[in-house]
């Protein structure tokens, strides 16, 4: 019985030392909610990609594949692919709303789990969860399987009261107000910032390579954007 005491405040402790970033993220996510990007997309995203860290740490534990570090660290592409496409690509998200304010207001609880919205949250988290997968296996290893239950549980109820937390903060007129003037500028920023940091830290990439892979992207998302352009002038 006082394992699984001793359990809780573990579990508690491991969490916030890897989820400390998730705070700043998840309060820039919330802020940017609107008519296709729903609370609820946020919230089954963060479980959806702190699950697959618990998953991957729990593959380890038991002794089967253990996915190394900078293989997760590939996965920082992903902020830097969404926030270069935010930057260059602006205008998309407002004609999306417009588009799709009236399919998404009647959507369901199923559509939650495979919107793309959802997706993206959930490989955000999963980028940005290298240092989770490092911490947790060894916890996990060195853990009774009661232990074990009890620590998941804790850091699921923890996930909840992490988007519980920056939802409200949001909610504060002073934060909210700057949110909204500078949010939409400055998420594409912190994604792309914290893709680079992910990569780096993660050894995955050269910082030449990296470069080299971001002009990339961004010449694919320019071409994507005057393809769409021109489809859009011929339909017109």
């Amino acid at each position: 019985m006082n394992e699984l005491i001793t359990a809780i405040p573990t579990g508690i402790t491991a969490f916030i030392a890897t989820n400390l970033d998730d705070l700043v993220i998840l309060t820039l996510l919330f802020s940017q909610v609107n008519a296709t990007f729903r609370r609820r997309h946020i919230v089954i995203g963060q479980y959806l990609g702190f699950c697959t860290l618990v998953v991957a740490s729990l593959v380890g534990f038991l002794g089967g594949l253990v996915l190394p570090s900078h293989w997760i660290g590939l996965l920082g592409l992903v902020p830097i692919t969404i926030g270069l496409n935010c930057l260059l690509n602006p205008e998309s998200d407002a004609s999306a709303e417009t588009e799709t304010e009236t399919e998404f207001s009647h959507s369901s609880a199923f559509a939650s789990f495979v919107s793309p919205q959802a997706y993206s949250v959930a490989a955000i988290t999963i980028a940005n969860g290298s240092d989770n997968v490092g911490i947790y296996m060894p916890l996990f290893a060195n853990s009774t399987f009661s232990e074990l239950l009890v620590i998941v549980a804790v850091f699921l109820l923890l996930v909840g009261v992490w988007c519980y937390l920056t939802y409200k903060l949001t909610c504060q007129r002073a934060l909210a107000n700057l949110l909204k003037c500078y949010g939409n500028n400055l998420v594409p920023f912190v994604l792309i910032g914290l893709g680079v940091f992910i990569i780096l830290d993660s050894a995955a990439l050269t910082p030449i390579i990296l470069a080299a892979i971001c002009l990339c992207l961004m010449g694919l998302i320019k071409t994507i954007q005057i393809s769409k352009f021109k489809t859009q002038s011929l339909s017109s």
